[in-house]
């Protein structure tokens, strides 16, 4: 944890000592963490743009996904489960922080004021994560976890503090700018601080597909990391944007268009590349000790490929929007012998309630955040679930918001006009508005929204 980050005016380190009401923190900074230590290794992997119903676990029928099918034979599918946003920068803003779109920094994929200049040019004005934010990175570092990151981070561009490096991360490899993630056959990623260029991929060459460097350094992490707690985040950038494959393999002879082969290919190789992450940890005696997370960073977007396969299932909306359609996500844990196999779990849960639940799992402390600690729920717990409150909101041209709680599902388009509502339970494409039929529901969702975020400088509403 870099010395002098502060949150408030405690540094990062007080406030994981004083927040009241959690466990002590059962390791001390600087104490050795042994063979013998019982708290899980903790995998997240992250798709990118990848609907719930393109995995065949969620009803797919065209696109083979047999080992994320049977990743979800062997544990938990969450049918409710969300992103932290409906585009990739501030759904894994939430994802890092713990905080809800309404609280966290980054709160769209470009500022509308402000940003952080362009060094490499990679794309267009993008905003940091500054050294007062604290990840879940930080946190399990701090715990005596060795944490490590590979594919798309989108939340800090070079040379900045919000670098993966300087966010908590021992060990980095990947895209630090969502524009340069849409090139698979890039001529040079970054390593820790440094860009490292591929050679097989310069002057127009295609030797090198970059996903592939994404899992091999996965699979080597585990290896390296294996004798003691580890954290690794690999977030994938398929199937998102610029299509490129290198073989289409099975899909080349389907009487489907180029466009749809190709998206097909992208998400069988991200299966693939799944199952490759499970075997190493089998291979190693690992998967017990390990919980394995499966998601994507939003809902599909409204292009050909995800039409065609009709990505987004029966939800409304897609990609960009907060509609069903755009933030609820496929969601996989895997741990033998803790998470009980072939569970389907409906109780809503999202992005936010990562850092805590992780905190949960390292026997450590949690700062205050917007979500809450979900490992019973992710467990199996047959206990009630309060229902709370999940938070969205698009604040570019506008502001639109978004709040779950319970079986009810708001969307308001800015503010001042009228709250949409919705029962999922019984209207799970929010095709029919019940706003005008329970006004005691919208009354409390209103007065929710009031409150329910802070003014950003970089989105003025």
């Amino acid at each position: 944890m870099h010395k002098g980050k502060t949150m408030g005016r405690l540094t990062r380190r007080e406030l994981l000592k004083t927040t009241a009401g959690l466990a002590p923190l059962a390791y001390r900074p600087g104490s050795r963490s042994t063979v013998s230590d019982n708290r899980p290794n903790i995998v997240f992997i992250m798709a990118d743009d990848l609907g719930h119903a393109d995995l065949g676990c969620y009803g797919q029928t065209r696109i083979h996904t047999p080992r994320i099918d049977r990743m979800a034979a062997e544990g938990a599918k969450f049918t409710a489960c969300y992103a932290g946003a409906p585009v990739c920068a501030p759904s894994r803003n939430v994802l890092m922080t713990g905080m809800h779109a309404g609280h966290t920094r980054i709160r769209d994929n470009s500022p509308a004021v402000g940003g952080t200049p362009e060094l490499y040019h990679e794309g267009q004005m993008r905003l940091s994560l500054e050294s007062s934010d604290f990840t879940v990175a930080e946190l399990l570092k701090s715990a005596g976890y060795r944490t490590g990151i590979t594919g798309k981070w989108g939340l800090g561009e070079p040379f900045t503090d919000g670098t993966p490096k300087r966010q908590g991360f021992d060990e980095w490899l990947g895209f630090l700018n969502q524009n340069h993630a849409v090139d698979y056959f890039t001529d040079y990623l970054w390593e820790n601080e440094k860009r490292v260029f591929i050679q097989e991929n310069r002057e127009g060459r295609r030797g090198v597909y970059v996903h592939d460097r994404f899992t091999e350094f996965g699979l080597n992490f585990i290896r390296r990391h294996r004798s003691r707690p580890f954290f690794l985040y690999l977030a994938y950038t398929t199937p998102h944007e610029t299509l490129s494959i290198p073989q289409l393999g099975s899909y080349a002879n389907e009487d489907w268009g180029v466009t749809e082969k190709t998206y097909a290919a992208m998400v069988s190789r991200l299966d693939r590349d799944a199952g490759r992450v499970l075997d190493q940890l089998e291979e190693l005696d690992l998967s017990r000790r390990t919980l394995v997370f499966f998601t994507s960073d939003n809902g599909a977007p409204d292009r050909p490929a995800p039409r065609f396969f009709r990505s987004n299932g029966l939800l409304r909306g897609h990609k960009g929007g907060l509609y069903e359609g755009g933030i609820r996500a496929p969601m996989i844990a895997r741990w033998p012998g803790r998470v009980a196999s072939g569970t389907t779990v409906s109780i809503p849960w999202y992005f936010a309630d990562f850092l805590p639940t992780a905190a949960s799992l390292a026997q450590v402390q949690s700062p205050a955040v917007d979500g809450r600690d979900v490992i019973e729920l992710i467990l199996g717990s047959s206990g009630p679930i309060s229902e709370r409150p999940l938070y969205w909101e698009k604040p570019q041209n506008g502001l639109k918001q978004a709040v779950r709680k319970g079986k009810w599902k708001a969307v308001r388009s800015n503010p001042g006009e009228p709250i949409e509502l919705y029962d999922l339970e019984q209207d799970p494409s929010e095709g029919h508005d019940l706003a005008a039929k329970q006004p005691e529901v919208v009354a409390e969702i209103d007065a929710y929204l009031k409150t329910a975020r802070t003014v950003s400088p970089n989105w003025p509403s």
